[in-house]
């Protein structure tokens, strides 16, 4: 599943060419994951791969920050669902809503001691990780760990240790080298 995965990513998602990243960076490359995780193929892999690596956690819910995780954090409540693990999710937007309930939290409620996995596409420093740690911290919700299908390997695993979250990766860098 992994190596058909990275197949997958190699050929519909990994692109060498001159890019500036979010974090304002430039690089020689980017992965797209929405190109996969967006797919019922790509969604069903992403997701069943990070059930595999989070299903013994002792968690509450699966959530991330809004764009990266959104497919990957339904897909996997679905994948754990099939094996009778009812797992809510949950989103971070970036800025609280401004109509209606005005929420940062989208999906149902987190209780205060609630443990959670956080999840992301692609993590170069992990600063989008970082801010929904962050904000979920504010609530008193514990974070286990965080898992991204792809740490670019620029910092995101020690910035999220001084955190003190382990942060779980499907691929690295050096696995789009091979």
């Amino acid at each position: 599943m992994k190596k058909e995965l990275l197949k997958i990513l190699k050929k519909d998602a990994f692109f060498k060419k001159r890019i500036k990243l979010s974090s304002g960076k430039m690089s020689n490359y980017y992965v797209d994951v929405r190109r996969v995780s967006l797919t019922p193929e790509g969604v069903y892999l992403i997701s069943s791969l990070i059930w595999r690596a989070i299903k013994n956690d002792k968690i509450d819910a699966v959530g991330g920050p809004t764009l990266g995780a959104d497919p990957i954090i339904g897909g996997v409540c679905m994948v754990a669902r099939r094996t009778r693990k009812d797992l809510k999710g949950f989103l971070i937007r970036k800025t609280p809503k401004k109509h209606g309930s005005q929420k940062l939290i989208e999906g149902r409620e987190l209780r205060k001691g609630s443990r959670v996995v956080v999840i992301d596409d692609v993590a170069t420093s992990g600063s989008s990780l970082i801010k929904s740690i962050e904000i979920l911290q504010a609530q008193k919700i514990k974070i286990v760990k965080a898992v991204t299908v792809i740490d670019r390997e620029e910092g995101a695993t020690q910035n999220l240790e001084k955190l003190k979250c382990p942060l779980v990766s499907l691929f690295t860098k050096s696995d789009f080298y091979k």
